[in-house]
């Protein structure tokens, strides 16, 4: 059986969003979100992940962390295991200790990132070629050596430690996987040169936040504000599901970091 691609899956964890959402950190003002708009973006998320094949688990709200619906940042996963980080915010410290039973559970392997450095999930991309780690504010030089490798080293895969365009939160922000072949990148991140190698395809001027799209199986998750660029991707032959984002797009979020997603190892 040939392998499959890094895209696809066939279980999530997601956790769902706490009243304390509308206290979730925020570089930019762009107000405050609502705790029914979070909670009805969140639920049509949950719903195209179930669509696309994926079978999600939700974990509780956890009403003292305001961001801990992005499970991507505390953690990583892979078929082979997990990987509990040290998500580079103060406020955000507890939340990988939250999600570790969860990974202990669900995988026979969980490493954990070790102190004193930082790393955020957000600032993973896993492709064919590399794990590329970006520098940024949330994930230090000293975090960035624990994501290089993912949880018992069976992919052959390496680390690659990249920098994230400054004053971008995240390096997922600006970037995401389409197919083994194509990054959608913004003209900004790709100017770097760090995706040599790939096809890449550009976000339009304007819509650079729609750069973190999320491959699922067969489909591209988008953000709904994002016209041209959906227009972009269904014009490169792409399955686009378009999906609203305003009131998560207020607390610096996207698509990626509302779940973590694996294929089990036995299905590889």
């Amino acid at each position: 059986m040939p392998a499959r691609s890094v895209f696809d899956f066939d279980n999530a964890i997601v956790r769902a969003p706490a009243p304390s959402v509308v206290a979730g950190l925020r570089a930019v003002d762009r107000g405050a979100p609502t705790p029914a708009g979070v909670r009805a973006e969140h639920e049509a998320y949950v719903a195209a992940l179930e669509a696309a094949g994926v079978a999600v688990e939700q974990l509780p709200a956890l009403e003292a962390f305001p961001d801990s619906i992005f499970v991507e940042d505390p953690a990583l996963v892979f078929p082979e295991g997990a990987i509990v980080l040290r998500p580079g915010a103060a406020s955000r410290f507890g939340e990988a200790a939250a999600i570790a039973p969860v990974l202990r559970r669900r995988f026979s392997t969980v490493l954990e990132l070790p102190g004193p450095g930082f790393a955020d999930g957000g600032d993973v991309l896993v492709t064919p070629r590399a794990v590329m780690i970006g520098l940024s504010d949330r994930t230090d030089r000293v975090g960035s050596r624990g994501p290089d490798r993912p949880a018992g080293g069976a992919r052959s895969a390496t680390g690659l430690v990249v920098a994230t365009p400054p004053g971008v939160l995240h390096f997922k922000s600006d970037c995401s996987l389409l197919d083994d072949e194509t990054i959608l990148s913004t003209g900004r991140l790709a100017a770097s040169g760090v995706f040599e190698g790939f096809r890449l395809l550009l976000t339009p001027d304007g819509e650079e936040a729609a750069a973190n799209a999320l491959r699922v199986n067969d489909r591209v998750f988008l953000g709904d504000g994002f016209p041209r660029t959906a227009a972009l991707l269904e014009a490169a032959g792409y399955k686009v599901v378009r999906l609203a984002t305003a009131e998560i797009g207020k607390i610096d979020a996207g698509l990626s970091c509302m779940s973590l997603r694996w294929r089990a190892a036995s299905d590889r």
